[in-house]
């Protein structure tokens, strides 16, 4: 059985001294909550200050991006090497890396095997825009995706997926949960036909895309969905701490 994982992307938001408030608010209960493994992603600048909060708990830290080179004169990037003693996790692929840096298929595979290599957990975002999913693209564009950024990876077994509608990230619009767990199990049939049936059912793959205490329930009851990549909602400490509380007591019951 896939333990659910609930992680928080905080994006560019929270000074440090915000993000120190912020997990000082969840941390007590978040860490009480049972059955999910919770994972919160602060911006670069708080990692390490926000790893000695989390200490002792059962609370994990992920970054939300990194390079693929270890070192080297990469000026502004920050390497899977000085992520390894401050995280276990690291999202890459994130429609917004996509959209607005430009980041390529090529590239993300570069990172999924940097931080596979180093011993960090991806989070790995893919999804279609709402032009390619009008377009009935959707799953062309996901399997595209989800090949290129394994390939030349022999057995991805800590890898989490992410499947992020891009049309759904930051604007209010989720979709829908059948749809959602169609998807996801188009993915994980994918991941099936790259290595096996048994590596692919111990994938975790989430659902992110305007997920609120309003509507993960009915994304948490599907049978292909793993837990949330939760962007907006993980800044307000009741909305993220109902969200981890509501999909610890569904899946408890599956």
């Amino acid at each position: 059985m896939r333990t659910p994982l609930i992680a928080g992307n905080w994006k560019m938001n929270t000074t440090l001294a915000q993000a120190s408030a912020l997990v000082a608010e969840m941390r007590e209960r978040l860490d009480r909550i049972e059955g999910v493994e919770k994972v919160l992603c602060p911006p670069f600048i708080s990692l390490a200050a926000i790893g000695e909060l989390l200490r002792g708990t059962s609370i994990k830290l992920g970054a939300q991006n990194m390079y693929f080179e270890e070192k080297g004169a990469y000026t502004g990037e920050v390497s899977p090497l000085m992520l390894s003693d401050l995280c276990d996790f690291v999202i890459l692929g994130h429609s917004e890396r996509r959209q607005y840096f430009a980041e390529t298929d090529e590239l993300v595979n570069n990172k999924v095997r940097a931080a596979l290599k180093i011993g960090l957990t991806p989070i790995l975002c893919l999804g279609e825009r709402l032009e390619e999913k009008e377009a009935g693209k959707t799953e062309e564009v996901v399997t595209r995706q989800v090949r290129a950024a394994l390939e030349g990876i022999k057995s991805p077994q800590e890898l989490v997926i992410a499947y992020e509608p891009v049309w759904a990230i930051g604007t209010g619009k989720a979709a829908t949960s059948h749809e959602s767990n169609d998807t996801i199990g188009l993915l994980r049939r994918t991941v099936a036909q790259l290595y096996s049936e048994e590596l692919a059912q111990g994938v975790r793959i989430l659902y992110g895309g305007s997920v609120t205490a309003s509507n993960i329930a009915g994304f948490i009851e599907q049978p292909e969905i793993d837990g949330a990549l939760v962007g907006g909602a993980s800044l307000k400490a009741e909305e993220f701490l109902s969200i981890v509380e509501q999909s610890a007591a569904i899946k408890k019951t599956k």
